[in-house]
Formats: structure tokens, C-alpha cells, sequence
């Protein structure tokens, strides 16, 4: 294990060009970042965990009814090569009331717990907003615009007992979309990223922040400055770990293709322009048939884009 620290981000002072020059860097170099300072008052996030605790209590035949009509939406139950996890889903929340209408009718959610879920999607939904536009930002793309993408909302729990410490709550992987935006355990840890080297970074719980995972999408679309960073969780202890994560997609038929500033005479296009439901598939296809190699060595977490590289 390397004993580094990830990168933090001062969300207030984004306005402050050393602050987005730190904001590229991380990206490009990392793959992740904290963020604090952000305007996501404590006491939501609180909230927010509160809820998904209580969720995650219901009775497995209630958790069940969580489904969606987006195919990455709905309840996800312990699997064999993730047996530590499950979570609860919503598809596009923010843009579609609807969604959130099912969700809460399929588990019977209270008055007071709908309130809470769609202020804090709200909330993350212009959080997201003003990171994405920074980032790109930084990079001197200009009008790009991820607004109106949609987002699949995940309360995750991690069952860890005494029996399955050294084990994976989740396997080693990179994020299908554009960026992740997680509200980690703020007292458990066990979430790894990796390095160029090949090494594990352990990344500590820490109160009242985010973290920001920058995903396949982003990587394509910036023509290879963005890293999907690969990560993993590890079981460290005998407890139960939360999070809760915002994960940024585009629609099935989004083309993901670098913009021209980003293609120049020195830095030639790396991939070639897809819809983004050919990644998803293809991504869905490696994790299904070669599972153990990506558990045992990670070498299949980090080849889906590899399906679009230009030769």
C-alpha cells in the first residue's frame, strides 16, 4: 500500500486560477479529488445518510421492489463476485419527477424521507453542474455543457463482519460515465484507488466532504488528459460502511468525441468517436466474461476504451 494523499479541492475558491490549476491537475494526474468547502450544508449530508440507513433496514422483499425503467436504476443485490454489497438505485432523478415518484411508492417511503432524498438530489444535481463545468473549463473548453445529463442516485451498503475482513466489498473497476460524485463513509474507509504503478492509494474517510472519480466517459472525451482512475473497496474492519454516489452518464445515443481544442497537431485524437451505449455493453460484456481476471489482477478494468483506440 502507498502512503499518498489525494488531492483537495477548495470549492469556494474555484473562482482563483491556482485552485483550477490544482483542479486540472488532479484530474489529469489522479483521477479523483476531495472537494470541500462546497455548499452542501453538513446537516442534508447527515440527513441523507439517515435515509439510506433506514432503507437499507426494510425487509429484503420491500428492497426488491426497487426497480426502474433505466436499465442501470433499481435495487442491486449481493452477487458471488460482489457478495458484501448491495444497493439501492434511482435512474435520473432530477430530470424526471417521475422517478422519484416510483422509487418512493415501491418502498412506501414517508413524506419526510421524500422530502430529504429530492433536496439533496437537487443540491448534488447543481453541485455536479458547477464541477463539470470547471473542470472542462480548466482544461480551456469552453460552452461545454453537462447539465441536462442524467445521473443514476446509489445508496450503497457494504455488510462487512468479522469473517470477510481482507475481502473486496467491490472489485477493482474504473466508473462507466463522465464523473462520480460520492458522499463516502465519513468514519469507515476501505475505498483504494490505483496508481500508474500499479499500487494501491488507501483514501481515508473524510467529514463533511466529496469525492469526485472521473470516469470512462470523461477520459474519451477529453481525449485522454481525464483519467478513469481504477479503484476498489477493501472490508478493513467489522462494521458496515455507507455511500451514497451521483453517477454522471450521458443518454444511450450521446457521441462521445473530444473537442477540437482538445485534438491538436501534438496531442492526434485517441479514440474514435462511439455512442455511448456501445461502451456500456461492451463494459457490461468484459465484466461478465472475464470477472475473475478483473478481481485478480484489475487487467480487464482498464481495457473497455481500449475497444475505441485509434491505432
Amino acid at each position: 500500500m502507498v502512503e499518498e494523499s489525494i488531492p483537495m479541492v477548495d470549492f469556494q475558491q474555484l473562482c482563483e486560477e491556482e485552485e483550477c490549476n490544482k483542479l486540472r491537475d488532479a484530474c489529469e494526474k489522479w483521477g479523483c479529488f476531495r472537494i470541500v468547502n462546497h455548499s452542501i450544508p453538513i446537516t442534508l449530508m447527515a440527513e441523507m445518510k439517515s435515509v439510506a440507513k433506514y432503507l437499507h433496514d426494510l425487509p429484503m422483499e420491500i428492497k426488491k421492489r426497487n426497480k426502474s425503467v433505466g436499465s442501470e436504476g433499481g435495487y442491486v443485490g449481493s452477487i458471488k463476485i460482489s457478495p458484501l454489497y448491495e444497493s439501492l438505485g434511482i435512474y435520473d432523478m432530477c430530470s424526471s419527477p417521475q422517478a422519484v415518484e416510483d422509487f418512493c411508492s415501491q418502498l412506501n417511503v414517508s413524506t419526510h424521507h421524500r422530502h430529504i432524498i429530492e433536496v439533496y438530489g437537487q443540491a448534488i444535481r447543481d453541485f455536479v453542474s458547477i464541477i463539470s463545468k470547471k473542470m472542462t473549463e480548466s482544461m480551456g473548453v469552453m460552452g461545454a455543457d453537462f447539465e441536462d445529463w442524467p445521473f443514476i442516485f446509489r445508496m450503497v451498503k457494504y455488510n462487512f463482519t468479522p469473517e470477510t475482513v481482507g475481502e473486496l466489498g467491490v472489485e477493482l473497476h474504473s466508473d462507466t460515465g463522465f464523473i462520480t460524485l460520492l458522499q463516502d463513509d465519513e468514519h469507515v474507509g476501505g475505498l483504494e484507488m490505483m496508481d500508474d504503478s500499479g499500487s494501491f492509494v488507501a483514501i481515508p474517510p473524510k467529514s463533511g466532504s466529496f469525492l469526485c472519480i472521473i470516469g470512462d466517459v470523461a477520459q474519451a472525451w477529453s481525449n485522454g488528459r481525464l483519467r478513469n482512475v481504477k479503484h476498489r473497496v477493501v472490508c478493513k474492519e467489522t462494521t458496515t460502511r455507507y455511500s451514497i454516489g451521483a453517477f454522471v452518464i450521458p443518454l444511450a445515443e450521446y457521441n462521445v468525441e473530444a473537442p477540437r481544442e482538445l485534438v491538436e497537431p501534438n496531442h492526434a485524437r485517441l479514440y474514435r468517436p462511439f455512442k455511448y451505449r456501445e461502451l456500456s455493453i461492451i463494459k457490461k460484456y468484459i465484466y461478465r466474461e472475464f470477472k475473475e481476471s478483473t478481481i485478480t489482477t484489475g487487467k480487464r478494468a482498464g481495457q473497455v476504451l481500449e475497444q475505441f483506440r485509434i491505432s
